[in-house]
């Protein structure tokens, strides 16, 4: 399975603290609000805190709503979401109630603090703990791969702290933040942050998209999705929403017996979208989706060099058509990173997948996500079975 959806949610003040420095936890939700998470925590798989968080806050990271419960277990999945925890050093107090409440809990850490945490008596059975090490250092990549191949984590709520937000941010692996603003204001220079300092994806001049904001309560919610793609052959979870918005177009094609229904977006480095075309637009019988959104740059526009294109079909290097096949329209335009959903297949071009070496063979990356194949097949299901 792919990674999971990540999902980064927590309540912060006006000037963006998670909690004041008394020896109480600043409660910054209301009723509302907390219900609100409550629901949010019922549609995960898991429920994910860092080691700070366990140990400063001891929580039990719990559905608490029957109903919500109850309609889990009605649609087949247990009764709590998974619990999970990350520290590099194992060094977590057997007594807190993150272990002794709920249901299944994983704790991610390094070789060095798994023999530490088998020392500790956590429970054990159906309800126990999995202590799983990801090698000498502990790695978001690592985790994530193994709560999506391992454990079959679709969605995935982090609930904090402050550091590991950050660093999922960072690393272009958050899909979504959900931000719960409180009207009041901490002001101590030492309370801890929602973020903390270092380099973000696209950098201060990058922006999120905004996708909801709505009272709950007195607070605001507020939800944003990353914008920034990656680089190279990782793939950030930007990659993902533009992949998706591709396959999306595709589905806008009108329909074709002779030739596939791709949609393409094209989006430079600091995740502004630049143009985005679908095949046969505007009534061309014969426009490919990656010359369609091309078509409507300044070919000199400098962002071109490190812009992205997303293709939910691997981008044609032949074509009967016209004299360009859109792979030499990209590598024309400067674009040096393709990301697709499906390899081209030899319905009309024998032994497509060799020809479409071209763009590697001239410098491209081409970035291949298998688990958007099936959206992008679904308009050509009459050609492709």
């Amino acid at each position: 399975m792919p990674q999971p959806y990540v999902l980064l949610s927590a309540a912060v003040s006006l000037d963006g603290y998670l909690d004041d420095t008394g020896p109480e936890r600043l409660l910054l939700s209301g009723p509302a609000d907390f219900d609100r998470v409550d629901e949010v925590r019922a549609a995960s798989d898991a429920i994910l805190i860092g080691a700070g968080t366990l140990r400063t806050d001891n929580p039990r990271l719990l559905v608490n709503s029957p109903e919500r419960r109850a309609a889990r277990v009605a649609a087949g999945l247990p009764e709590y979401p998974l619990k999970v925890t990350v520290s590099a050093s194992g060094d977590l107090d057997p007594k807190a109630q993150f272990w002794h409440t709920g249901g299944e809990k994983v704790v991610y850490t390094t070789d060095k603090g798994a023999k530490h945490l088998r020392t500790l008596g956590l429970p054990t059975g159906p309800a126990g703990v999995d202590v799983v090490s990801v090698g000498p250092d502990l790695e978001w990549p690592a985790v994530l791969d193994h709560l999506g191949d391992v454990r079959g984590v679709g969605r995935l709520m982090v609930e904090g702290g402050g550091r590991v937000h950050t660093q999922l941010l960072q690393q272009g692996l958050a899909d979504e933040l959900q931000l719960a603003v409180a009207p009041v204001f901490v002001g101590e220079a030492e309370a801890p942050r929602m973020f903390g300092t270092g380099a973000y994806p696209g950098g201060p001049t990058s922006r999120l998209r905004l996708v909801e904001t709505r009272p709950v309560g007195d607070v605001v919610l507020i939800r944003y999705v990353p914008t920034v793609p990656g680089t190279g052959h990782a793939v950030s979870a930007a990659d993902r929403h533009w992949l998706a918005l591709a396959c999306a177009l595709a589905a806008e094609c009108p329909p074709s017996g002779t030739a596939f229904s791709v949609g393409a977006v094209v989006v430079a480095a600091d995740g502004t979208e630049l143009a985005r075309g679908h095949s046969r637009e505007a009534g061309d019988p014969v426009a490919h989706a990656e010359e369609a959104a091309l078509a409507k740059l300044d070919p000199t526009d400098p962002r071109l060099a490190s812009a992205t294109v997303y293709s939910s079909l691997e981008p044609c290097a032949r074509r009967a058509s016209r004299p360009a096949p859109c792979a030499r329209l990209i590598l024309d335009a400067g674009v040096r990173r393709v990301v697709t959903a499906w390899r081209e297949p030899d319905t009309f071009v024998p032994d497509a997948t060799a020809r479409n070496a071209v763009l590697a063979e001239e410098g491209a990356v081409v970035v291949v996500v298998p688990e958007y194949e099936a959206r992008a097949k679904e308009p050509n299901r009459h050609l492709v079975g």
